[in-house]
């Protein structure tokens, strides 16, 4: 009796909530945990259409980041998109950045370019463009100096380190960034210190076991001559 009561209730539930307007389904949604969205938007194809369309991150963006309605020149060369990618570019950087500031979006954008560059590319370009022509631009074409737009477009690059998945690909894009070797290019167009370090420490740390006897020594030959002196950790194959 249990079982046909609680099929009756969900039943019931299902038919109460298909009777809703999209409209009042994308009031109800946007005011969930942003974490639930996935899974809600795999429970019906109607439900999945709402988090496809343009209608529902409007909405959330309206909700949740109000001033993003404001109307203002987009600088730089990485495209601000539409209400979806606007409101994941803010949402990451309040959560992961919190900078407080007008140029959360702007981060937000920037990471989320820089990860889907280095995780999704079999052959992005090399890290100097990344850093200077285009992530360091960003930020200088928006007003900043560039000892802010090298420390922003560092911070970047350290939070996109952190966040990449560990698999092989990541393993192979780590081991090019130690071996590319050093481009010459003028301050702020050159990744910082803290940045390299990051990624020699990763793959020492990280992908001890992924290297051959081969390769462990030649980014260790790499990170001897970089930094002096290098931790303990980093040696023994």
């Amino acid at each position: 009796m249990t079982d046909n009561r609680d099929s009756d209730t969900l039943t019931l539930v299902d038919n109460s909530f298909g009777r809703l307007p999209d409209h009042l389904l994308i009031e109800i949604f946007i005011r969930l945990p942003v974490s639930e969205w996935a899974q809600i938007s795999c429970v019906k194809k109607q439900w999945a259409s709402l988090f496809l369309g343009e209608c529902l991150w409007q909405a959330a963006l309206m909700r949740t980041f109000p001033s993003a309605s404001q109307a203002k020149r987009w600088p730089g060369p990485i495209p601000q998109g539409l209400s979806k990618r606007r409101f994941a570019a803010l949402y990451v950087g309040k959560h992961i950045f919190a900078l407080g500031n007008d140029i959360d979006e702007i981060v937000g954008h920037t990471y989320l370019f820089l990860k889907e560059q280095l995780e999704l590319s079999n052959m992005p370009p090399p890290s100097g463009i990344l850093h200077g022509t285009i992530i360091a631009d960003q930020f200088i074409t928006c007003g900043k100096s560039r000892d802010v737009s090298h420390e922003l477009a560092s911070q970047i690059w350290l939070a996109v380190l952190d966040n990449l998945e560990e698999n092989q690909h990541t393993f192979l894009l780590l081991k090019r960034l130690a071996l590319e070797g050093d481009v010459f290019l003028p301050f702020p167009y050159s990744r910082s210190i803290k940045v390299q370090w990051r990624v020699f420490e990763k793959l020492f740390t990280d992908f001890r076991d992924c290297f051959d006897q081969a390769d462990y020594y030649d980014v260790l030959a790499i990170a001897k001559n970089k930094f002096q002196p290098i931790p303990s950790a980093w040696l023994g194959f």
